[in-house]
């Protein structure tokens, strides 16, 4: 399966469908990171704050998949924020991933202290060292992304933050795309909501004859969004990986779009921090 890609606004290129290893126990996180990588994923996504990198760095050595064939981001953690701690923190996560150079590098929560700015500077000095290939931001609302292009001149490539259909952030992602910015999704299923068992999902899934994962995972693809599903069940990594091979019509992704009711899974940006 060729899984498409985006072109972000430096040149660089991301691949719209990733693994995501948030609550994957550490433990568990290289066998499951290579277990993704065998079904054909090539974009994997970390954090600091999910305490699993290393597993993440092991199982691409266990692969033998050549690095420049993965696609891996991490972020920094909530606080290490300010020019030194940032510089620091992603010397640490590199040791942790042991790579010479990341793909991503992320502000994961623009948090209440508002020094993100200066956190967004040291990420510009990080990216021309060469070390990080492009540098985006995660759960970033409207105001939090006008101060940093205002204030830097730098426009992040991406914005990783909530997206499904029960949070479809329509203004955000405008916004996102008139300047630019990729728009990723993370809880991309929304399995605490039930998402999968809404109606209107299991008769989509029904029409096509997909599973209720890969008629929301082909939701997101089809938006435009980069999306990252998590899973430890080796059945399902599979089945979230094979959503290519069919397209939902306009009148199934209006459906799924109407199911907006602007819940979230996750903290609110606003007041998160």
């Amino acid at each position: 399966m060729t899984v498409p890609s985006i072109q972000l606004h430096d040149g660089v290129t991301i691949p719209q469908l990733g693994f995501g290893v948030w609550q994957v126990p550490p433990e568990q996180t290289a066998e499951v990171v290579l277990q993704a990588l065998q079904a054909g994923y090539r974009h994997i996504d970390t954090a600091a704050g999910y305490g699993n990198e290393a597993g993440v760095g092991d199982a691409l050595r266990a692969s033998g998949i050549p690095r420049e064939e993965v696609f891996i981001t991490t972020k920094l953690a909530n606080d290490e924020h300010g020019r030194d701690k940032t510089l620091a923190a992603f010397d640490a996560s590199m040791d942790r991933l042991a790579l010479d150079y990341l793909d991503l590098y992320l502000i994961h929560w623009p948090q209440q202290a508002d020094d993100y700015v200066e956190t967004w500077q040291a990420f510009e000095e990080i990216k021309a060292s060469g070390r990080v290939r492009t540098i985006g931001v995660s759960n970033f609302q409207k105001t939090h992304l006008r101060k940093l292009i205002d204030e830097t001149g730098t426009v992040p490539t991406v914005n990783q933050v909530e997206v499904h259909p029960y949070l479809v952030q329509e203004d955000l992602r405008s916004f996102n795309a008139e300047h630019g910015i990729a728009t990723e999704s993370w809880s991309p299923l929304a399995q605490r909501l039930g998402l999968v068992e809404d109606p209107v999902v299991t008769g989509i899934a029904e029409e096509t004859g997909r599973t209720p994962a890969q008629v929301v995972l082909r939701w997101h693809l089809q938006q435009g969004n980069v999306v990252i599903p998590k899973s430890v069940t080796p059945e399902r990594i599979v089945s979230n990986f094979d959503v290519t091979g069919f397209e939902l019509s306009p009148e199934q992704v209006e459906a799924l779009t109407g199911l907006n009711r602007d819940e979230r899974t996750g903290p609110d940006p606003d007041v998160f921090g």
